[in-house]
């Protein structure tokens, strides 16, 4: 049975390997709850899920403004210091320089605190460390070249808390040090002069999940307003801090998602020349003075196009919103941002967002276009071999492994990380992926599920591994490659202590039940009162049960368009959908089949006309699709013929349940409780290995059986 799961999975369709976790429905508390909000009970579930089921969080959820902040010189101890030799460093032009991260919240921050220090004089400039060569924070080389540049202060944006050689060198040199950082807090700090990090306050503190970004934009506008000057730069501070927060998926809850709500809606209107080229760049939006940035546009092309930058597409000219949403930062403007700190220089970036100069600005954007075009095709090449390498050499063994650890030379360990989430999507288990750096030494990301912790899992392995950080859901490394073999082990062990054969498929967190006929504009306006959606504040998720795929067809690099159709009370409702990246899972169940999906809304503009539209992210088959038989006073027992194979089935009491059980010609049997839709495959119950019985070639045996079993009932 098992040799022929791959020639049947390649001329049938199947369905995701999923798990659906649906929100438990609070009926009467939503009810109550809307004496409050004035929302519908719907909306209301969607708060209660979110852990906002008390009115008074649930107001100041809905009304973000409301929330009453504490000065941050009253939360950070050492704000005070800070703002003090910052501003005695401006007025005695004392050299100032910022080491800032690659990634978007460290360019962001960076960018940030450049704009800021510069709008009130300060002698400031900024160093990277690079990716390829250095890595992550600040290192000794960087400070004894800012000492040798007669730098007086250093200022750490996104990174140095874990810096304690480094800043201990600072100040053997007599340099003055600024830690800005949001990352966890290590057993021994740096010996800095004064240290901002939320993660030093109580866990009770509204500043506690500010990322990098968050923190200097707390310093500057502090700065600010003790000089007297925040007017000129909240609006502009406040735009980089929206972009920043969202990009490094920071939550957006408390004053997250106080601010971001207020930066999103300047964005669309932006005075900052490097966030319009990218917004234009990005077809997000078109910006006010569109035939300027035509023109602006064709001669910044042509003169990057003789220094060989390629893959500069034309920018769209959509709609202008009068705000954006995060998904635009999160899936259009973020990638472009983060591709310059994977696989290009965050120099770029920097010029970009600190720039007054729409044509540098535009000149930036594209090279930014080009680098996310390289990056994308760099991804899509990594992840087709990785998962060749994964089904020819792990998917066999990846129920005992529970854990995907994939190797291979020359790939770009700037986007590897990627990939490696695109791997988790697909298999449902975590996943290290990595590349040789050179013969000895091996560098990698790693990407969880919910019940395997990350971190735990590279601390396991400590004493065969190099440098390794990161935290439950995501992290890096290195090791020796001839610790490979070993890693590899200590990780399934690892796995092996902490996950279960049913977690092995990714997990789908479903909000509610919504009918296509409250699927609606007017749904989808309620929904924006929960916005801005990201992390800890998840887009909604919804399912319907019993639609049916009434059309669908391949579009784009393999995504699937389609149209569902639910009929209730007689009336037939459809809408139309997208299924991002689901080439394997085409054709889906047509007609007489029902199926269960799971989506987000979206909003689809085009040629003018504005529709509501499915995301969708996860089909099963409709319960009255699904296996359901009955057991009658004595076994029925029968014979049948599947692709040419003839099987015994039968259907037996197992406790208060009926169970099928086929054997092959192999002697194996499968068995499945009626309902279920995992069944048992083995020689025996006791080394049987579980199995989901609606994937190829278990649900088409299945239902030969049933039906071989039916024409015996009726000829009884």
């Amino acid at each position: 049975m098992l040799d022929e799961l791959k020639s049947e999975s390649s001329r049938r369709h199947h369905l995701p390997l999923q798990r659906w976790q649906i929100y438990p429905q609070k009926t009467e508390l939503a009810q109550k709850l809307g004496q409050v909000t004035n929302m519908p009970p719907l909306i209301n579930q969607l708060l209660i899920n979110r852990g906002f089921d008390l009115p008074d969080a649930a107001e100041i959820f809905l009304n973000p403004q409301s929330l009453n902040l504490p000065e941050p010189l009253e939360e950070f101890p050492d704000l005070a210091i800070s703002v003090e030799l910052l501003q005695n460093a401006i007025a005695t032009q004392e050299k100032i320089a910022i080491c800032g991260d690659y990634d978007a919240d460290g360019m962001t921050s960076t960018a940030l605190l450049l704009r800021s220090l510069r709008t009130f004089g300060a002698d400031v400039d900024y160093a990277i460390p690079s990716r390829m060569h250095e890595g992550y924070g600040i290192n000794k080389r960087i400070i004894e070249e800012f000492d040798s540049e007669g730098v007086g202060i250093i200022l750490t944006v996104d990174n140095g808390i874990s810096a304690f050689e480094p800043i201990a060198r600072a100040k053997e040199l007599g340099l003055k040090t600024i830690i800005t950082d949001h990352h966890d807090i290590p057993q021994k700090l740096p010996p800095a002069d004064a240290i901002l990090n939320p993660k030093l306050l109580p866990e009770s503190s509204v500043y506690r999940g500010v990322a990098g970004v968050g923190v200097a934009y707390i310093l500057a506008m502090s700065l600010a307003e003790k000089l007297g000057r925040a007017d000129e730069i909240s609006d502009t501070m406040l735009e980089l801090f929206a972009l920043g927060t969202i990009a490094d998926l920071a939550p957006l809850v408390g004053v997250n998602r106080t601010w971001v709500k207020r930066g999103l809606r300047l964005l669309p209107k932006s005075q900052l020349a490097g966030i319009q080229a990218l917004i234009q760049m990005a077809g997000v939006q078109a910006l006010s003075s569109q035939g300027a940035v035509n023109t602006e546009f064709r001669n910044t092309k042509i003169r990057l196009e003789k220094f060989g930058v390629k893959n500069i597409s034309t920018p769209n000219f959509p709609q202008n919103p009068k705000s954006l949403k995060p998904d635009d930062i999160g899936f259009r403007l973020g990638p472009r941002i983060n591709a310059i700190g994977r696989i290009g220089d965050p120099q770029i970036v920097i010029e970009l967002l600190t720039t007054d100069d729409l044509g540098i600005a535009l000149e930036r954007a594209m090279q930014c276009e080009a680098t996310n075009a390289s990056r994308r095709e760099m991804c899509e090449e990594i992840e087709k071999k990785a998962i060749e390498v994964v089904e020819t050499e792990y998917l066999v063994s990846l129920k005992e492994d529970r854990v995907l650890v994939v190797v291979q030379p020359d790939w770009h360990h700037g986007v590897i990380g990627i990939v490696a989430s695109r791997l988790v999507e697909r298999y449902g288990v975590p996943v290290f992926i990595g590349t040789y750096e050179d013969d000895n030494h091996i560098r990698g990301s790693a990407r969880g599920i919910p019940e395997f912790n990350i971190f735990d899992a590279l601390q396991y392995c400590d004493d065969y591994l190099g440098k390794y950080g990161g935290h439950k859901a995501a992290g890096g490394f290195s090791l020796p490659a001839e610790n490979l073999p070993a890693v590899r082990q200590r990780l399934s062990e690892f796995a092996n202590q902490c996950l279960e054969l049913q977690h092995l498929k990714p997990l789908l967190k479903i909000d509610a039940l919504a009918n296509l006929n409250e699927v609606n504009r007017e749904l989808y306006q309620q929904i924006n009162a929960l916005e801005p959606c990201g992390i800890d504040n998840p887009n909604p998720v919804f399912w319907t049960p019993k639609v049916q795929v009434v059309e669908q067809q391949i579009v784009g690099k393999g995504h699937i368009k389609l149209t569902v159709a639910q009929t209730i009370d007689g009336q037939q409702h459809k809408i139309k959908g997208i299924a991002w990246r689901w080439r394997d899972y085409f054709p889906l169940p047509k007609p007489p089949y029902k199926v269960d999906i799971a989506y987000k809304l979206k909003e689809n503009n085009f040629n003018g006309n504005t529709s509501i539209e499915l995301e969708v992210l996860g089909v099963r088959l409709a319960s009255s699709d699904r296996l359901f038989f009955t057991y009658k006073d004595k076994p029925v027992r029968t014979t049948f013929v599947y692709s040419s194979r003839q099987y015994i089935c039968g259907i037996y009491q197992k406790g208060s349940s009926a169970e099928l059980r086929i054997k092959s010609p192999e002697n194996k049997v499968l068995a499945v409780q009626s309902g279920h839709n995992i069944g048992l495959l083995g020689i025996n119950r006791e080394q049987a290995q579980k199995v989901d019985v609606f994937q190829p070639p278990y649900y088409n045996i299945i239902q030969a059986a049933l039906k071989a079993l039916e024409s015996v009932k009726r000829e009884s």
